[in-house]
């Protein structure tokens, strides 16, 4: 038997929290190893483990292997989640890196200054819903299918699905103009492997909170 992949990041969202998603999605058991402290950082360095010295790295099938897009790149196509050819893929690839912006945006909210973050998160709602969000609702209206690409569970939904519950916890009425992707929410969000993901006690990490920025900036810094 194969063992599970093993995820080495601190405990907490970040980069490696597609990467939570995408293995939950296809139904892969993972183990975390978290870094705590900065030694156990170095350790990797040290020990060779990090490619560009840096993290997310995932253990898997024999590879220690890092950059997150590459991760989730190897992961969509191990299971299935990469659509069905290569026109498909390319769909699946501008749909994720839109996506990726989005979140990286979000993702940063917790790091701003005091007085930056109110402008911050009108920052996050202008491009979530002037930007984004009209491209997938579009997307979803001209496709007519369940699913983003093809007619197939792939990787863009489970990153579409993981990046709006980011941006509904910034402002929980985020998607009131756009009727399609509150059906994609509650369809994908009932995938039995996504329902598993977003029950209590899963491995799906909560939003950072700033009482935490201390310790994860001493791992890094």
């Amino acid at each position: 038997m194969a063992a599970k992949p093993k995820l080495h990041y601190p405990n907490g969202r970040g980069r490696m929290e597609s990467i939570r998603w995408l293995l939950a999605a296809a139904g892969v058991e993972f183990d975390e190893c978290f870094l705590e402290t900065k030694d156990h950082l170095m350790k990797l360095k040290k020990d060779g483990f990090l490619l560009f010295q840096q993290v997310p790295m995932v253990e898997i099938d024999g590879m220690k292997m890092v950059q997150t897009r590459a991760i989730l790149n190897y992961i969509a196509a191990k299971y299935n989640l990469y659509g069905k050819d290569l026109k498909e893929r390319a769909l699946i690839d501008m749909y994720v890196e839109g996506l990726f912006d989005l979140n990286e945006l979000i993702m940063h909210h917790c790091f701003q200054p005091a007085d930056k973050k109110e402008q911050h998160l009108a920052t996050i709602e202008d491009k979530a819903t002037n930007r984004y969000f009209p491209v997938f609702e579009k997307v979803l209206k001209d496709h007519g299918q369940d699913f983003l690409v093809g007619n197939q569970f792939s990787r863009a939904d489970v990153q579409l699905l993981e990046t709006i519950l980011m941006a509904e916890e910034c402002k929980p009425d985020i998607l009131a103009q756009f009727p399609l992707l509150q059906s994609f929410k509650a369809r994908i969000s009932n995938i039995p492997t996504i329902k598993k993901f977003l029950q209590p006690g899963s491995q799906r990490k909560p939003p950072l909170k700033e009482e935490d920025l201390p310790k994860i900036m001493k791992i890094f810094h």
